[in-house]
């Protein structure tokens, strides 16, 4: 891949954005690339967490403006063109049975902060900066950013931040839920290792289920829902996590969980 790096160390993928001289930005090599990453995620039995991060000062600055400016006229079906492979990863990420971590290194905007909202949890450094950045150049936002930010911050907020073009810094993102933890620029890269090592030992098939019924439950009426729960805990428990956690319980012991 030409913009990004995948690299798995200890059941953890680390996926990192790798145009620094361009605020790493989304262009047609980049959502090509993001594709590719989320597939062999999803589909590679050994990775049992996700790591998304960026190389140099920003976390992602979203869409290449420079890159639309050049398209022209073709900027609409180019859109077209790119939105399909990222979305499509962004599905992925957010569907698979690992848990996906953002670790923001620095400002986030546009299709990065979306990006940082479709993770599963998310530890910025405190120079980190987030932005919605569409409207400042008179577009509607894609990413997910309108499927995932309402959920994690609510309707009202959300809109403030795709109206307003308000930035929160790294403690009022903190304030706000868009991420779970801030730490000293410094430490992000150890304390992403040490929750991205804690998930990875976890039950994966547990947590891939408790994933999707997360997101079914704001679409889903309520007996549905529980329906679905209930059909889904039957199926996890035929699961060989279920039965070696359950065996932990009763001997007293640490669970040895194996994803499976």
């Amino acid at each position: 891949m030409e913009t990004m790096r995948l690299e798995v160390r200890d059941q953890v993928a680390w996926v990192t954005f790798s145009r620094p001289n361009r605020a790493n930005t989304f262009g047609p090599e980049f959502v090509e690339d993001l594709y590719e990453a989320a597939n062999r995620c999803a589909t590679d039995a050994s990775i049992r967490a996700v790591v998304l991060t960026g190389e140099g000062r920003f976390f992602s600055a979203g869409g290449d403006a420079k890159h639309f400016i050049e398209l022209g006229e073709r900027l609409p079906a180019a859109v077209l063109e790119m939105t399909g492979p990222l979305h499509a990863a962004v599905a992925r990420f957010a569907q698979m049975d690992a848990p996906v971590i953002a670790a923001v290194n620095g400002p986030a905007a546009g299709g990065g902060l979306c990006l940082v909202a479709m993770c599963d949890l998310a530890i910025a450094a405190r120079s980190a900066k987030f932005l919605v950045a569409f409207p400042g150049i008179g577009f509607s936002i894609d990413t997910g950013g309108t499927y995932f930010l309402p959920k994690v911050l609510g309707p009202r907020r959300a809109l403030e931040l795709m109206l307003t073009g308000r930035t929160l810094d790294a403690e009022e993102a903190l304030a706000w839920g868009l991420v779970n933890r801030v730490v000293d620029d410094g430490e992000l890269i150890n304390e992403t290792e040490r929750l991205a090592k804690q998930l990875a030992a976890g039950p994966g098939r547990a947590f891939g289920a408790i994933k999707r019924l997360v997101h079914s439950g704001f679409v889903e009426a309520m007996e549905t829902h529980m329906e679905h729960e209930a059909r889904t805990l039957a199926e996890i428990t035929a699961t060989e996590d279920a039965r070696e956690g359950l065996r932990a319980f009763a001997e007293k012991r640490v669970a040895r969980f194996a994803g499976r």
